[in-house]
């Protein structure tokens, strides 16, 4: 069926089509689903597009679930794409399939399961028009409130179709089917399903067991054919019970998601997901800046005041590596700088892009989500610097520091002022040139690697900074008659 100008209108020309003989007629959407997963890893095309860190752990078992033709959930903290994992799901689904022309619940017309349906294809036989149906119509996805209703997801009885049709309350014509029904033939999901009353839950086992169903308390018998597949927080899901036990038991497999097991694959995941060409200037992001966006995240994940039941999102390292590049983007607008590169203290500006992803507990809050934000960055550049630069004698840039040197340099300064600045500091620029993070001449990259370096000292505790002060030597004691002599400021 590739070509719409030759597909059947009418139920007589389905019937005498090729479709009509076609193994791809009457299978089951889960059959239907495994059918084509089959080809797509015989072929070897790549099942999940887009989807990184997953294919050793997460996809296995998912593609076991779907080979079983399980019903699934999945089980993870925010930001562990959950959703886009189930939206893609649609790509196993057939192009199109036919159904019968006005069914709410996409009626197969070789197997009716509507009284809608099957009255029409009584009364008009081989002249019932036939639909075509695309795989994107057969996906409904829906967020589970505690406020959703058996009618918003199974239906109710509808008095203004029964009173404009003559027909008894009684009547399977006067029903207004919910989202469940009308994604007969389809893929339903449910994303937070512990958040879903009990009674609700309860219909939902129902339909997936029984198929039968009751709408005001009349008996409506709907042999659905769906794949149900949800998402949860771990949280809710095993330690409050929200999840009634038989529904839980009809659940055919459970997949536990997870964030990304090193800092490399969260920094793809980044870079695929971040919003980083822009137009206007040229914007160089170094590598080392990437690894500090990632590693802000997985020091939150690590972090005792970081609540780790509701976790970190992925979308928090987008999130700040997007306002990194704006902070920076901003300084060359309002410099009239033809390219930029951004720096640590564009990662101090993206505070905003961290505080409001993170969930704290009793200390964290008392001690603000903007101190430890910046906390995090600290602790992140001196992670990075023992990794690009561990084996680097840093000593004299240190003993500068503790012989009473300070600086103090503005994160909107220009380049060239900028490293003009951080020459003073001995052997500073020779370590960022000779560990490879920044090329010789390029003032940009050198004010960025500058401020890595002292950003990572700082970490270590072997020079300290402060905003008042800028960088100063560790610890420093009262200060005495002529403390911070050599000590600059620029900006």
């Amino acid at each position: 069926m590739k070509s719409h100008s030759i597909e059947p209108r009418t139920f007589g020309e389905l019937r005498n089509s090729p479709w009509a003989d076609s193994p791809l007629r009457g299978r089951t959407v889960r059959d239907e689903i495994r059918a084509n997963l089959v080809i797509r890893l015989t072929s070897g095309e790549e099942l999940f597009p887009g989807i990184v860190g997953y294919e050793d752990t997460i996809l296995p078992q998912l593609v076991n679930a779907l080979l079983a033709r399980h019903h699934f959930i999945l089980l993870g903290l925010r930001g562990q794409a959950k959703s886009r994992i189930l939206r893609q799901m649609v790509s196993l689904l057939d192009e199109r399939i036919p159904m019968v022309a006005g069914s709410e619940v996409n009626d197969d017309p070789f197997a009716p399961i509507s009284k809608y349906a099957r009255d029409r294809m009584a009364e008009c036989g081989d002249a019932t028009a036939i639909a075509w149906l695309q795989r994107s119509e057969r996906y409904v996805e829906k967020l589970a409130t505690p406020d959703v209703t058996i009618a918003d997801i199974i239906g109710d009885v509808d008095p203004i179709k029964a009173a404009r049709g003559g027909h008894l309350l009684s009547d399977e014509l006067t029903m207004h089917f919910g989202l469940l029904p009308r994604a007969n033939r389809g893929i339903f999901a449910i994303n937070e399903l512990p958040d879903l009353s009990g009674k609700v839950q309860v219909g939902l086992f129902n339909i997936m067991q029984e198929g039968d169903v009751q709408i005001k308390g009349y008996p409506v018998r709907l042999p659905l054919d769906v794949l149900l597949a949800f998402t949860a927080n771990p949280e809710d899901y095993t330690a409050r019970g929200k999840i009634i036990t038989p529904l839980k038991d009809r659940i055919g497999s459970e997949v536990i998601t997870h964030y990304p097991r090193s800092v490399q694959l969260g920094m793809e995941i980044t870079a695929q997901e971040a919003w980083t060409k822009r137009d206007g200037p040229q914007i160089d992001v170094p590598d080392f800046i990437l690894e500090l966006v990632e590693r802000v995240a997985f020091e939150a994940r690590e972090d005792k005041r970081v609540d780790r039941r509701s976790g970190v999102s992925q979308r928090l390292p987008i999130s700040v590596l997007e306002s990194v590049i704006s902070n920076a983007e901003r300084r060359a607008l309002g410099l009239h700088e033809r390219r930029t590169v951004p720096r640590v203290s564009d990662v101090y500006a993206a505070t905003p892009a961290i505080t409001g992803k993170l969930e704290l507990e009793y200390e964290g809050e008392l001690q603000g989500g903007d101190t430890i934000a910046r906390e995090l960055i600290r602790r992140a550049a001196g992670r990075v610097l023992d990794e690009r630069a561990g084996g680097a004698d840093l000593g004299r840039i240190v003993t500068w520091f503790d012989q009473g040197g300070a600086l103090k340099i503005s994160g909107d300064e220009r380049s060239e002022v900028a490293l003009k600045g951080f020459g003073v500091v001995p052997g500073l620029l020779d370590v960022v040139s000779d560990v490879g993070l920044a090329p010789r001449g390029d003032a940009a990259f050198g004010v960025a690697a500058c401020e890595l370096v002292l950003e990572g000292l700082a970490a270590q505790k072997r020079i300290s900074r402060s905003e008042e002060l800028g960088y100063t030597r560790a610890k420093p004691e009262r200060r005495e008659p002529g403390y911070g002599k050599g000590g600059i400021s620029f900006g």
